[in-house]
């Protein structure tokens, strides 16, 4: 296998992991939901998303809380709206 093979698939296997985590850290939370480091400042500091700063510094997220606020504005499918 490869070298790119092999870190592609170490990369799955850290994202799956953090799936399983309940607190994440910052750039963990980046990974997880795709959102990028500056966009996701944004959303922290205009308080926009959930997240914790327990000493002032560094900021965590709460995996449910931010599964939540990931699918809040969910859309019905064309199946489902004509039902």
């Amino acid at each position: 296998m490869d070298k790119f093979k092999l870190e592609e698939r170490l990369d799955r296997i850290e994202n799956l992991l953090l799936g399983v985590k309940e607190v994440l850290t910052f750039d963990e939370a980046c990974d997880y939901s795709g959102i990028s480091k500056s966009y996701l400042y944004k959303l922290t500091s205009s308080e926009n998303i959930p997240h914790s700063k327990p000493n002032g510094k560094k900021i965590f997220f709460n995996t449910r809380k931010l599964n939540e606020w990931l699918l809040r504005n969910e859309r019905m499918s064309k199946k489902e709206y004509q039902k």
